[in-house]
């Protein structure tokens, strides 16, 4: 349910109505507008429809929330919602590009690969430092110290750092070290995991299950923002179906059908969606002109020496092609890179 205040409400009749709501044993969660305060309320709709709410002074209306998933819903926030990271916004104007290897192996390698990204002018970095892994004889990553390497290239290179989370014992950890937090496919329903990583306040790229609809992928979503952490960008990358070409299929449809249903910005990650270096710029083109706000981006300065993901892993020269050429597709859909 949401309610929506009137523009002239005093503090004193704001804090009225969020104790009675908290008085019947829901969560508030308060949205600030620029003319509107929105009060989303997070419990059983049923119980609060006996609950006269619209005699309070203060209150202009209020709306049951139709959608399973409350605070992620466009009904919640009609507004498209902007995750800003030090100066960098995820779901603004400019297209976001987070692009690394998927494991960090060595200083060496990541401050080569960093190198070259930040001359393209991308601004985040990625790598893996907990790997979970198909195989348990894979590389299974560096752990903590993979973590002190890329906290340390990102400094040398003035960039923002993602990373992958697997363990909500290690979420406390992680978060120390680096600005945005991902949820890989395979924890997209890991709850404890999710109530975290919403705990903590830091950025989430959350990814989209191998085997799940936008509905579960948003009702997951929703775990986050219900502990108070809005700062959630949604990330496509696949979904299994009985095609064998590729890795995955990327379904390039979620996309816009997400922007239809929730205020949270989603980007595209095209490695993981293809599974072929190949592949991933022309649809990374295609992400772009659905209208994802940003790119998850495989790359790796010596692919063919890669520990993890090295076929699906751009060298530098294409890249930069990748660059350009996502460029002049976000013109042509009044975006920036």
């Amino acid at each position: 349910m949401i309610i929506v205040l009137k523009p002239n409400i005093n503090e004193e009749e704001k804090v009225k109505i969020i104790d009675k709501i908290s008085s019947l044993g829901f969560k508030t969660n308060i949205s600030e507008g620029v003319e509107r305060t929105v009060i989303g309320v997070i419990g059983e709709e049923d119980k609060l429809r006996v609950q006269p709410l619209e005699v309070f002074p203060g209150v202009e209306k209020v709306i049951p929330v139709l959608a399973p998933y409350k605070l992620v819903s466009r009904e919640f926030k009609p507004q498209d919602s902007i995750v800003k990271i030090k100066d960098v916004e995820i779901g603004a104007k400019k297209i976001a590009i987070m692009a690394g290897p998927c494991a960090i192996e060595s200083l060496e390698s990541l401050r080569e690969i960093a190198s070259e990204i930040s001359k393209t002018g991308v601004r985040i970095l990625r790598g893996g430092a907990f790997k979970p892994r198909t195989s348990p004889y894979s590389f299974q990553g560096l752990g903590e110290e993979g973590l002190k390497i890329m906290q340390q290239v990102a400094k040398e290179f003035d960039l923002l750092t993602i990373t992958e989370v697997i363990d909500s014992k290690d979420v406390d950890l992680v978060a120390s070290y680096v600005d945005i937090l991902q949820i890989g496919a395979r924890n997209m329903q890991n709850f404890n995991l999710l109530k975290k990583v919403g705990k903590s306040k830091k950025p989430v790229v959350l990814k989209r299950g191998m085997m799940s609809t936008i509905k579960e992928f948003l009702m997951s979503a929703e775990y986050i923002l219900s502990e108070g952490n809005f700062n959630v960008i949604l990330c496509e990358r696949g979904i299994r179906t009985f095609e064998t070409m590729t890795r995955n299929t990327l379904d390039i449809n979620a996309v816009p059908v997400i922007k239809q249903l929730s205020h949270l910005p989603i980007i595209v990650d095209p490695s993981h969606g293809t599974g072929k270096w190949g592949w991933v710029i022309p649809v990374s083109r295609a992400a772009i002109a659905a209208g994802s706000d940003g790119l998850l981006v495989e790359m790796h300065t010596h692919p063919e020496d890669a520990l993890s993901d090295g076929v699906q892993s751009l060298n530098q020269k294409n890249f930069v092609k990748l660059i350009e050429q996502v460029k002049a597709i976000a013109n042509a859909v009044n975006r920036e890179i």
